[in-house]
């Protein structure tokens, strides 16, 4: 338990590092995330997610990311997959961006509460806006809890509210876009309710400092998500 307070602790740090000569935005983002098995072994990891300009004024960003997840046990799974993140802007041209990345996930329980490590690498091919496409490699550390806010009446979390709390670094380890390793840092805070073993609603505010290359970006964001699981 210390070790994943130090790690949360770090990244905090590094989100607070990252927020001189600053510029605030205030966004909304809608995701749904979606997990399907074929077999013991196999399945599909899928994730849409929309993403507002600064306040709202328009659709800054459409993401979707599939990928095949092989589960070695009931605690390890490991995913590659492709994502393509569409950026558009008033008066200008969308930019693309494609990834590959690869990603191995540790679930497991502290008493009752499900904890989540998840380890992921990018390459990432982005399309900018003078024409040329930039190449980067991207490494993200994701740490997630979801707590209960009753008493459950069998050992696994069934139905009911719950608060969730998770923190992502993001490290570029090879071309860095910005000229730094440091990437960003995403904060997160949600209330939801288990509608059943397979689904889950929530909403919250989420946090994310932006290291850029002259200036960085602290934006403000309320997004909410579905969660599905068969």
């Amino acid at each position: 338990m210390k070790k994943h307070i130090l790690l949360f602790l770090a990244a905090t740090t590094l989100s607070l590092a990252a927020t001189a000569q600053t510029v605030n935005q205030q966004s909304g983002w809608a995701a749904w995330f979606h997990s399907q098995k074929f077999s013991k072994k196999t399945g599909l990891h899928f994730d849409f997610q929309v993403r507002s300009a600064d306040d709202l004024a328009y659709v800054r960003n459409i993401l979707i990311r599939p990928g095949f997840t092989y589960f070695i046990n009931d605690k390890l799974n490991a995913t590659v997959g492709y994502a393509l993140i569409i950026s558009d802007q008033p008066g200008a041209d969308a930019l693309t961006e494609s990834r590959i990345w690869e990603q191995f996930v540790v679930t497991y329980k502290l008493g009752k509460i499900p904890l989540t490590h998840r380890f992921r690498l990018e390459q990432r091919f982005i399309n900018q806006a003078n024409g040329d496409d930039a190449f980067s490699q991207r490494l993200r550390y994701f740490f997630r809890s979801v707590i209960p806010l009753q008493k459950q009446s069998t050992p696994a979390f069934s139905k009911g509210a719950f608060v969730a709390l998770q923190n992502e670094v993001f490290l570029s380890i090879q071309n860095q876009p910005n000229g730094h390793l440091f990437d960003q840092n995403r904060l997160y805070l949600a209330a939801g309710y288990r509608l059943n073993p397979k689904m889950d609603l929530e909403a919250g505010y989420l946090n994310q400092s932006i290291k850029g290359a002259v200036v960085n970006t602290n934006n403000n964001i309320f997004q909410v998500a579905l969660y599905t699981r068969f």
